[in-house]
């Protein structure tokens, strides 16, 4: 089973218009979709994208016609949107980022540090190339970089060494094999050791971080007037990049030179230019929602309104 993280806040920041029309940019297995199709009314649509062939079909187990599934990335969320000829008319978008409970519990997706299972950590395994594959080629150096550009590990050259030293004389197929490495790596830590590698080498594999830059790009040109945009993310990297798209775009006072002159019509003429966004302070899980499932800890939900100029 899984639970989605920040459901209920969530779903209440979208507030879902009867007939609105929404997109789940992250379907997983399903738990943002179902509530917001219980909101919508008759004439409300709800469009689903998730790459996971996995998550796919459990999104074709739901026999609703208010619901498209689309197969791929979310950061072609604009070109979704052209072909099916709604941008402009969507009024909330819902992003989380978080691993789902489908592909963590699987030990055969090899996401997971704590079960033993093939080193893969794709989220489509019919694209790209599976981990095991990656470190087996990949140079120390790479190694190193990967995990501390994207896992932001302190011990990120004596890991890559030690793999490296592991791999001259036995291939690196599983989890467990990969894990026990980074323990050995590492002096004693309260949380688990792996976590950190793991997380740079999914992000790496999957292009992570491009692919939401990418969204981002594109999301002012998607969101109706007062559309909302709610995104859960869990870790610093992905917080970071949509905290700082957010900031940029929801600026009251442009960022100029005080030796430029301005007067005030055009300095407001330049703010609502400027100005796209309407924030919302950042939600955090509550301690009853974090004792009931642990995997909420780390998330945080933002919240984003596009605003109407004349």
């Amino acid at each position: 089973m899984h639970t989605p993280v920040l459901l209920k806040k969530s779903i209440q920041f979208l507030k879902i218009k009867k007939n609105g029309t929404y997109i789940d940019a992250t379907f997983g297995c399903g738990g943002h979709s179902k509530k917001i199709l219980k909101k919508l009314g008759s004439q409300g649509k709800l469009y689903v994208i998730d790459k996971d062939p996995e998550s796919i079909k459990i999104a074709k187990k739901i026999k609703d016609s208010r619901i498209r599934i689309i197969q791929g990335s979310f950061s072609k969320i604009y070109k979704y949107c052209k072909k099916y000829k709604i941008l402009r008319k969507i009024n909330g978008i819902i992003l989380d980022l978080g691993i789902s409970s489908l592909q963590l519990n699987n030990y055969k997706r090899g996401f997971s540090f704590k079960k033993d299972g093939p080193l893969d950590m794709r989220m489509n395994q019919k694209k790209g190339i599976p981990a095991s594959k990656w470190i087996m080629n990949a140079t120390e150096k790479k190694i190193s970089e990967v995990l501390k550009k994207y896992g932001e590990e302190r011990y990120s050259k004596k890991i890559a060494f030690n793999i490296t030293k592991y791999k001259k004389n036995k291939k690196i197929k599983r989890t467990q094999q990969l894990s026990k490495i980074i323990k050995k790596s590492l002096p004693y830590q309260k949380k688990h050791p792996s976590r950190r590698s793991f997380q740079a080498i999914r992000i790496y594999l999957n292009n992570e971080l491009y692919e939401l830059k990418k969204f981002l790009k594109n999301i002012l040109k998607i969101l109706k007037p007062k559309g909302r945009l709610c995104i859960i993310s869990f870790h610093s990297l992905e917080d970071r990049i949509i905290k700082n798209f957010m900031f940029k775009n929801s600026r009251k006072i442009p960022n100029f030179p005080s030796s430029i002159p301005f007067t005030e019509k055009e300095l407001i003429k330049l703010n609502k230019k400027k100005c796209k966004l309407k924030i919302y302070k950042k939600i955090f899980p509550k301690k009853k929602e974090i004792l009931n499932n642990l995997r909420s800890r780390s998330a945080i939900l933002r919240i984003a309104e596009f605003k109407k100029y004349k």
